[in-house]
Parts: structure tokens; sequence; C-alpha cells
């Protein structure tokens, strides 16, 4: 799958005051990343939002990087989660997880108007040394991997084109729901990736 993840924490108020000081920092620190990009927030925003200090942040996180590190390493275990979740509703039923993935990309794709934040990451973080960029290449690569597989235990014969095909679609959506909005093209991702899957399995059962 391209980079789907559940909404992130909010982080900043009510239960999340509770949290211990290390959960509170990651989760606020994803929100404000989210909303207002990588570089565009401080350790000193993070800390104050988050109602602590620049120490304690550091104490955790031993620099920005280090933060932005564990909060892609919980995307990825989220994306993790949502994998299990398809295979534990559909089990032994590769085809209905892959329209289940469809249906999920499509929830992603219109409802965060943020797109990505592994593709915002990345345009971001362009330094080839940034450590950020290996937890990227690493997920996008593993995700790609997995639905691949799942092309293929569904009964595709051309697993890595169909794969590549959805992959490059839903990453083309998100992108196009943060330049146009949610009425653009994006709005009818699960129509024309259905008609792909269809195309590379003509006699699949169709999507529930």
């Amino acid at each position: 799958m391209t980079t789907i993840t559940p909404p992130r924490p909010e982080g900043l108020s009510g239960p999340g005051a509770e949290l211990r000081p290390r959960d509170r920092i990651l989760g606020t620190a994803r929100d404000l990343f989210h909303r207002h990009g990588y570089r565009g927030v401080g350790v000193d925003a993070i800390a104050e939002a988050a109602g602590t200090n620049k120490m304690t942040l550091y104490r955790h996180f031993g620099s920005k990087d280090d933060l932005i590190v564990e909060c892609l390493h919980g995307l990825a275990e989220e994306a993790d989660a949502v994998w299990a979740r398809f295979e534990a509703t559909h089990s032994g039923d590769p085809a209905a997880q892959l329209h289940e993935w469809v249906r999920f990309g499509a929830e992603c794709a219109i409802s965060d108007e943020r797109g990505c934040d592994m593709v915002n990451a990345a345009v971001e973080l362009t330094e080839p040394g940034h450590p950020a960029r290996r937890v990227i290449e690493d997920f996008k690569t593993d995700q790609r991997d997995r639905l691949v597989r799942l092309c293929r235990a569904a009964g595709a014969t051309q697993a890595e084109l169909l794969a590549d095909t959805l992959w490059l679609l839903l990453e083309g959506a998100r992108v196009s729901r943060q330049s146009v909005g949610a009425e653009g093209p994006s709005a009818r991702f699960i129509r024309m990736a259905e008609a792909i899957i269809a195309a590379f399995l003509p006699r699949g059962p169709a999507a529930p």
C-alpha cells in the first residue's frame, strides 16, 4: 500500500494531557508536522504545545531529526496495523483484501487535505544523509512489496504491474486532493482503481 495511515493523534489537550511526556511530545509533534510541515515547526513550538520544555524534549529525543524519525516509525507501525486488519477482516480472501485496500486508500485520499506524511517528509527533507530518508525509503519499499504480494495472491498474472499501477494511482490521488480539493480527480479513485483491478482480474470476484 502507499502510505495509508489512520488519523494522527491529537495529543494537544484533553486526555492527551495525561500521557507520559515522551508520548505527549510525539503526539504533539506528529500533529504539528502534519499541519505545518517538518521544516515549519521548531522544537520550541513542539515543547510549548506539548506542555513541557526543550530540556525534557531533548532528554527523550536527542535532536529534532531524531523526533522526526520516531514520528515516521510511528506511522509505519500504524500502517502495519491496517494491513493486519485487512487480513483479519477478510481472512483467506486476498481479492477482498485488495478491494478493502482500495476503499481505505480512497478514505485517506479524500478525507485528508494534507496528503501523505511520508511523502511530505520526503519532499521537505531532501538531504541524502538525513536519517529520515532511510525510514521513508524502507517504508515505501515495504508497502509496495506488500501490495505486490497481495495482487499476486489475488490471482493477478502481472502482479507487479497491477500493484505499481494502483500504487501510483493512489499517490497521485493524494497529491490531487492537496492541489485541487476533494471534488477533483481523487473523488473517482475507487472507480478507477476497481476498473484497473477488473482488467487484471477479469474472472475475479466483484468488489463487495
